[in-house]
């Protein structure tokens, strides 16, 4: 299982250093992950918010490690490209939770993880710095001692926590995300950021590949692109899509008992049914 993991890990890990901007729309369960891949998606990633909310949590480690991998089990068992995790601020505050997070996603099948920064045990809004970096190096050895390669995505919340005084928040992203750089990282996330100006500013500063959070206040893929960034990502978007196309389907049968939302470039039963034999 290594070996495959491995080739699996280092293809992922390639995906952020290619010409072509790795672009991941989140899935929140087999059924959108197999979705996804069938649309062409490189790679999958998880929306830890998407598993919460299909799980009927809210967001934000409301539920347990052992939830969410069983989630990424299923993902990881069904699809054939690489998945990435969202294993949110690793299931505790120490760095052996953290440890004990990359070993249960590895067993999961993944091979990578975001694992980001806010502390949501404490008034302090994020951990501090050097917490971060001890906690991206627990990770970091626990994949090592495991014998798996896992591209750790280390994420910082400062923009979007707005987390002190806006003036500064890019440089403390920058200082942030450098040392977990340092500390082992593969890849940097900075959600939050949606202006061209302050992504190409952090390309520029940040010492590896840059993820961005988009939406739709956000450059355009190729835009992203050409600015810098490496990769993409949609967070619960993808999710909010697909149960507001529910949603207003809803509506319309309820209210007026038509069915106009179900015509159109529908997912056929047999097409949906093809994919999960």
């Amino acid at each position: 299982m290594n070996a495959q993991q491995n080739k699996k890990a280092g293809a992922l890990r390639g995906m952020h250093a290619g010409a072509e901007i790795l672009v991941l729309p989140n899935a929140w369960d087999v059924a959108s992950a197999v979705v996804f891949e069938k649309a062409g998606a490189r790679a999958i990633a998880t929306s830890s918010a998407g598993v919460a909310f299909s799980l009927g949590y809210a967001d934000g480690q409301q539920i347990s490690r052992a939830q969410m991998m069983e989630v990424v089990a299923r993902i990881a068992a069904k699809v054939s490209v690489p998945v990435t995790a969202d294993a949110e601020a690793g299931y505790g505050r120490a760095p052996e939770d953290v440890a004990k997070t990359t070993l249960a996603v590895i067993e999961a099948g993944a091979v990578g993880f975001n694992l980001e920064d806010m502390d949501e045990g404490s008034s302090a809004v994020l951990f501090s710095m050097e917490d971060q970096v001890e906690r991206v190096r627990a990770a970091r050895e626990a994949a090592k001692q495991a014998g798996v390669n896992v591209v750790i995505n280390a994420r910082t919340d400062v923009f979007l926590g707005e987390v002190g005084e806006p003036a500064k928040r890019l440089d403390e992203t920058v200082r942030r995300l450098n040392a977990y750089r340092a500390a082992g990282a593969d890849c940097l996330f900075a959600p939050g950021v949606t202006d061209a100006p302050t992504i190409a500013e952090l390309v520029r500063q940040v010492a590896g590949p840059l993820n961005i959070l988009a939406g739709s206040d956000a450059p355009t893929i190729g835009e992203l692109q050409k600015l810098g960034v490496a990769r993409v990502s949609l967070g619960s978007g993808m999710m909010r899509v697909a149960l507001t196309a529910a949603r207003d389907a809803a509506v319309e049968l309820l209210e007026k008992g038509s069915y106009s939302k179900l015509v159109g470039n529908l997912i056929s039963f047999r097409e949906m049914n093809d994919l999960m034999k």
